[in-house]
């Protein structure tokens, strides 16, 4: 079986440049849900201490093996909508994690394009690329309109005469949840193969931007 932790005895520099790549987004990630979610009035996550880009907070043990062994890794922190201060404020802490991934897609994408423009080598230069492909599919992975995803989240306060329904809360959705959440894994590769195509086109524009302000 080809499992990620392969990697660590045939590549070891790669394997601890993509992991620690991983874990600095999905703790971005995941900080910045804990920040919209104070600022819009719930504590819960701050106060459980998840104002912070420490893995063993943000992913916890479980997760971290997981991606150590499978390359498959996720976060969650806890809020409370109730407590917070109007009807958009739930989609705002939803949207701020994909948001992260999105602004550290751009960022990734500069990285690249100035260390390739300085003469970087290749494999330095693709470690960097690959945290823009990562955020790109971490963004659009969770703002896919699917329950346990923030999509959802947005989705269903954005629309909520859909949504907070009795249909949201039944077996059938609960069912059709998971059956998309399978599906959604199984399609992941497209999902990275989008990342691949943004991150290789946004470099190349802003390779050709920075050529013309004449810094290279």
């Amino acid at each position: 079986m080809n499992l990620f932790i392969n990697k660590l005895f045939t590549d070891p520099e790669e394997f601890c440049a993509i992991t620690l790549i991983v874990i600095f987004s999905i703790c971005c990630h995941e900080f910045s849900h804990a920040w919209m979610a104070l600022k819009q009035g719930d504590s819960t996550a701050a106060d459980a201490g998840h104002l912070t880009l420490n893995p063993f907070k943000q992913m916890g043990i479980m997760s971290l093996v997981m991606l150590a062994f499978f390359g498959i890794a996720f976060g969650m922190v806890p809020v409370n909508p109730q407590r917070m201060r109007h009807r958009y404020s739930e989609a705002l802490v939803a949207f701020a994690g994909p948001a992260m991934n999105l602004i550290l897609f751009f960022a990734f994408c500069l990285l690249t394009a100035v260390t390739h423009l300085l003469g970087a080598q290749d494999a330095a230069v693709n470690l960097i690329l690959f945290g823009a492909i990562i955020n790109m599919a971490l963004f659009l992975l969770n703002m896919l309109p699917v329950p346990m995803l923030d999509g959802w989240a947005v989705y269903k306060n954005v629309f909520p005469k859909i949504s907070k329904t009795r249909f949201e809360q039944s077996e059938f959705m609960k069912g059709t949840a998971v059956i998309a959440f399978i599906l959604v894994i199984m399609f992941a590769k497209y999902l990275f193969i989008a990342g691949i195509v943004s991150a290789q086109k946004v470099t190349g524009l802003l390779m050709i931007l920075l050529k013309l302000t004449g810094m290279f």
